[in-house]
């Protein structure tokens, strides 16, 4: 990663990828309180990317890392297919999954430094199953980590954290899976306020997220819980760093196309990733520039400024690494709100062009698929 960006310096490239989001389908075997990714119509529901199109968005990327959220990817019947293609690239991939059905598939996939499974464990059981929405499945995820741990794959979680997240309990968490799961990273994040999920109550300010990490953090010192995360990323959620988000640094390819601005806003979709990257106004966006961004400290937006950062300024990096996250003193300084511009809700217009256009295509082949009938049956009567 690191001489990838040392590469696009030196190109003078401004805006480059750092971890494509490939969403290959929207539907999911769960419905979590804090989610707004699946309150699509079942036509949406029922669409998938085809193993073409994931492979030619990660060629017109080219980003070196590419994570598969959801939805649950482990639905797509070729999904096994599609891993295989970005590993063959050499590529990393992550694999995100509820990991209800991990186990299951685990014999259509192959161990391989480039693939890591990324289990959503949002805490202890009594907190992930209240975050799901459903019982259980805390100790199926456990039980599918150990499983594809004891066959040799690599795993981190990927843990969000919500208003009601206890900073003890996250500590004992954190402990647990570091010590007793033995994977190799967490993946933590607080929450973002999708306008559609269905929990509205319970999302993060950044004031609290940074209060809630710094007694983490506190909390942690010493443990040798394993993040993979950068250092700077983390000190940032500790409110150490005034940190701007990098919207382009984590371009999301779904079903609708390359999503505007970014994995958390479905503000608009262009077709090519050319056209998200040189005609979409990134000014826009952003805490300070847009009110749904006013609360985010989401690591898709945030984690590429601090990797950038720390390629950037490696001995500030270095410092924070040796002396470990501060927990005490000032913040950094907050980004002023209030110039920012007004919340578009544009939901329910993006859906629906995306079903007109759905269903002209499929008039189009069906009137396609009468006329070569036609065709075929007047030349067998000739």
């Amino acid at each position: 990663m690191g001489w990838y960006i040392v590469k696009q310096r030196i190109s003078g490239t401004k805006r480059y990828p750092l971890v494509l989001m490939l969403e290959p389908l929207f539907r999911c075997n769960l419905a979590c309180a804090g989610c707004g990714k699946i309150d699509y119509p079942d036509p949406i529901l029922n669409r998938r990317l085809s193993v073409a199109e994931c492979l030619e968005a990660v060629d017109e990327c080219g980003a070196p890392v590419v994570s598969i959220p959801g939805g649950e990817p482990l639905l797509h019947k070729e999904i096994a297919e599609i891993v295989d293609g970005i590993v063959a690239r050499k590529k990393f991939v992550y694999l995100c999954t509820n990991a209800l059905l991990l186990e299951k598939r685990l014999d259509k996939f192959k161990p391989s430094p480039y693939l890591t499974f990324s289990v959503h464990l949002d805490g202890l059981k009594e907190e992930h199953d209240k975050s799901v929405c459903q019982h259980g499945v805390f100790d199926k995820a456990v039980q599918a980590i150990k499983a594809a741990r004891a066959a040799g794959f690599r795993v981190n979680v990927n843990c969000t954290l919500f208003d009601s997240a206890s900073p003890e309990v996250t500590a004992k968490y954190f402990d647990f899976v570091t010590n007793e799961l033995d994977v190799e990273g967490v993946t933590v994040s607080p929450g973002y306020a999708y306008e559609r999920a269905p929990d509205q109550a319970h999302f993060l300010s950044r004031r609290k997220t940074k209060d809630l990490f710094r007694e983490v953090f506190r909390l942690g010192k010493g443990k040798k819980w394993r993040f993979s995360q950068s250092t700077m990323f983390l000190d940032f959620l500790a409110g150490n760093q005034e940190y701007h988000c990098t919207p382009w640094g984590n371009p999301t390819r779904n079903i609708f196309g390359w999503q505007r601005p970014c994995y958390l806003l479905g503000e608009g979709y262009v077709s090519s990733f050319k056209e998200l990257m040189e005609e979409t106004n990134w000014d826009n966006y952003g805490t300070g520039n847009y009110e749904k961004c006013a609360d985010c400290m989401v690591h898709c937006g945030y984690e590429p400024t601090a990797v950038n950062e720390t390629v950037a300024h490696p001995l500030r990096a270095l410092r924070v690494w040796l002396r470990g996250i501060r927990t005490e003193g000032p913040m950094a300084p907050e980004i002023e709100l209030k110039s920012q511009r007004g919340a578009e809700y544009v939901f329910d217009h993006n859906v629906q062009r995306f079903m007109a256009d759905t269903h002209a295509g499929d008039k189009a082949g069906s009137d396609g698929r009468r006329r070569e009938k036609g065709a075929s049956a007047r030349s067998n009567a000739a």
